[in-house]
Formats: C-alpha cells, structure tokens, sequence
C-alpha cells in the first residue's frame, strides 16, 4: 500500500511539472539551478558571500555552512544513498540543456538535502534568509523537473536537509547576535 502510495504521489508530483516543461524560460530557471546544486556549489558561493559582507557572526555562519555542506555530501552521498537502491526516473526524452547524470541511488536527493542544510545554515540570524530558502525550494524542486529524482526522492532530502541543518546549528551555535 504505501509503494502505491508513493508512486502514486511521484506520477501526480511529475504531472505538474510536466506543464510546464519545454518551456524555455522554465528550463533555463530549473536545469540551472539543478547545475549550480551540483557538489553543493551554490551553498559554497552564498557561504563565500555572506563572509564577505563582514563581521564575526557572517564569518562563523560562512564556515558553518561550507564544513556542514562537505559533512552532509558525504554522510548522504556515501551513507545514505548506500542503504537504498532506488533507480532514477526513466529518461524518455533528450534534455533541452546540459545536465550532469548522477549514477547513485536516487533516494533520498542530495541536492534537495544539500539545499535544505545549507539554507537553513547560512538563514540564521540574515535578513537574507528567503532568499535562501527559496533557492533551495526552486534546487529541490528541480531535480524533479530534470527528471533526475521522483518528488518522493526530493520530499525525504529536504526533511534529511531541515534536520542535519538543525544539527548544525545546535552543534555550531553562532552565538549572540
């Protein structure tokens, strides 16, 4: 019962994004941001600038989030990923766009966890920190739009990505603001 369940959830979940794929604004917007999710790269860069706007608690934030992104890649990459053996969604079409293929499990997505741990990071104490989170919304969410997860995939990294960034923040307070 619950397979069907979520296979069920993950057809709905691609139908949406069905509309509105082939759309060339739309491709630009995911299969970019799937790209600069790629290694975590777009935490790295958010970590990099909010260091660069100065002062200690910026500082601490930046190298919390860098250090936590490289623990959260390998704890999901090589953990996580190890105890599932999900397969991708099937590709039954060309890629308007360049897009690198991953050939680890698709459970749970690294990028969805990625997205989540890093914006969760690098939103405390920032009045940047819809920004953050709605660029890993729009990370997440496009691993399903390329196709490279099932939304099921992306729902349990994003929880896996609120939860190590959680642990992060307990385990690398920033301190008084």
């Amino acid at each position: 019962m619950t397979r069907e369940l979520v296979a069920a959830f993950d057809a709905r979940a691609d139908a949406l994004f069905a509309r509105l794929r082939g759309r060339p604004l739309a491709d630009r917007v995911f299969y970019t941001a799937s790209a600069l999710g790629d290694f975590g790269l777009i935490w790295v860069v958010f970590a990099l600038l909010r260091a660069l706007r100065g002062g200690r608690t910026n500082e601490r934030a930046a190298l919390r989030a860098i250090v936590a992104t490289g623990v959260e890649s390998l704890l999901v990459n090589l953990v996580v990923k190890s105890l599932f053996s999900r397969r991708r969604p099937a590709v039954v079409h060309d890629h308007p766009l360049p897009l690198r293929q991953p050939l680890s499990s698709s459970f749970p997505s690294g990028h969805a966890t990625a997205a989540f741990c890093g914006a969760t990071l690098l939103a405390e104490g920032d009045r940047l920190a819809p920004a953050y989170l709605a660029t890993a919304a729009i990370v997440a969410a496009s691993r399903v739009y390329v196709r490279i997860h099932h939304a099921s995939d992306v729902v349990a990294g994003v929880a896996v990505g609120l939860a190590l960034g959680a642990l992060g923040r307990r385990l690398a307070p920033l301190g008084r603001r």
